[in-house]
């Protein structure tokens, strides 16, 4: 082997171990948001006799998650509830807006 190809694969290793790093860093700077999903948008767990993503069926469906930045859930705008209510994003499943 010479040594252009010696080079060319050890560049090639840091690379690949530094995408993993980076992928493992950003993976751990998210957090699962309940109640902030539009109906099958959700990143997974809308409930009973569902799947996983893009199964909610009803917009803001409390026990459907998508992961966001950590620490911002919360803060996430959503409209008000019907009855004028705050509507905000949790860390836990919701009991507010899901399927009759």
């Amino acid at each position: 082997m010479s040594n252009t190809m010696k080079t060319v694969a050890i560049v090639g290793a840091v690379a690949a171990s530094l995408a993993a790093h980076t992928s493992t860093a950003t993976a751990q700077a998210k957090e699962k948001c309940f109640g902030i999903s539009l109906a099958g948008q959700n990143d997974c767990a809308a409930g009973p006799g569902t799947t996983c993503a893009g199964s909610s069926t009803v917009d803001y469906q409390g026990n459907a998650w998508t992961l966001v930045d950590a620490g911002t859930c919360s803060e996430i705008e959503l409209p008000a509830m019907a009855d004028g209510t705050e509507r905000v994003g949790s860390l836990e499943e919701l009991e507010r807006d899901r399927p009759s």
